[in-house]
């Protein structure tokens, strides 16, 4: 247990505050008020030894992925490590690269198996884990840089749906990045899911050995960086349009693989002005998937 951690009321009285180091959620659950009540207080209890668990197998947690490796003691590690396997034969992953949405699921698990709620949500910096019960639904904002409060649009999300995570990466968001994305939105089925595939997303959209992106060593910006002296992002200049195109196309031919696989049922990549949409109704799940009316009404997206 740790004193640590901070938990409060917002200003709203309604959402949840927990805070302890690098981990920062938002939460809100919506039911009767003796439930809601009996859900926070599950995850507030659930929250306080959460950093602790995580720090006791740092090292396993920012070592490569393997899948004949080792398994980790607790049950958010090993969810991360679930969440990165499927990459692990073809990219360099830790199971950090899970670790938000993970501990988003956890909490949210926390609250449902204490409370009857009719829907709930758990945002840890932009990684969510959802919960919905029949006819609920939530909307979604989709930013076009996870830093900045700029939403391009929304989709939502309904019950019928097997989405149960979202998560946004790219190159301005709070982890480093090999990639040039400026954002990638990923709907997944779930919270950890999404978080693995965005990363893996965000890498994706680049333009490898172009002078105008500037890369420095990982390490050199954070000397205990799970991602030790690979090249990560730091400046990208301003690109011509073809060059922006050639770029999310990496990224679009990626997150179609990921789909065909089932690992994500929908993404959304952002690079300097420009959008790439990828999740149809031609997914595997055959379902009618509602995230994929995305309200954009100052701009055009270029449906892939």
């Amino acid at each position: 247990m740790t004193d640590r951690a901070q938990i409060r009321m917002l200003p709203d009285g309604r959402r949840l505050h927990l805070h302890d180091g690098p981990i920062d959620l938002i939460v809100e659950a919506f039911g009767e008020p003796g439930e809601v009540k009996l859900a926070y207080r599950a995850a507030a209890t659930r929250f306080i030894s959460i950093l602790d668990e995580l720090c006791a197998e740092l090292v396993f947690l920012r070592s490569a992925a393997c899948a004949s490796g080792d398994l980790p003691s607790g049950v958010i590690a090993r969810r991360m490590l679930a969440a990165v396997l499927p990459y692990a034969a073809r990219a360099f992953i830790t199971p950090m690269a899970a670790v938000a949405g993970s501990v988003a699921e956890e909490i949210l698990a926390a609250m449902t198996s204490n409370s009857k709620l009719s829907r709930a949500y758990v945002n840890d910096g932009g990684d969510i884990a959802l919960h919905l019960t029949t006819g609920q639904t939530f909307v979604v904002g989709m930013v076009e840089r996870p830093d900045l409060a700029s939403i391009f649009g929304t989709t939502t999300i309904e019950s019928t749906d097997p989405i149960r995570g979202i998560a946004t990466s790219g190159r301005h968001g709070r982890s480093f990045s090999l990639g040039i994305a400026d954002a990638v939105t990923v709907l997944a089925d779930t919270a950890a899911m999404a978080d693995a595939a965005a990363t893996i997303l965000g890498n994706a959209v680049d333009l490898p050995g172009h002078p105008a992106i500037h890369r420095v060593a990982a390490c050199e910006l954070a000397p205990d960086s799970d991602l030790g002296s690979r090249l990560v992002t730091q400046f990208v200049e301003e690109l011509p349009g073809r060059e922006v195109s050639v770029a999310l196309q990496a990224g679009v031919q990626a997150a179609e693989s990921l789909r065909d696989a089932a690992l994500i049922r929908a993404a959304a990549l952002n690079l300097q002005g420009e959008t790439r949409v990828i999740g149809t109704t031609n997914s595997l799940s055959s379902v009618s998937l509602s995230s994929m009316k995305i309200s954009t009404p100052q701009r055009s997206l270029a449906h892939a």
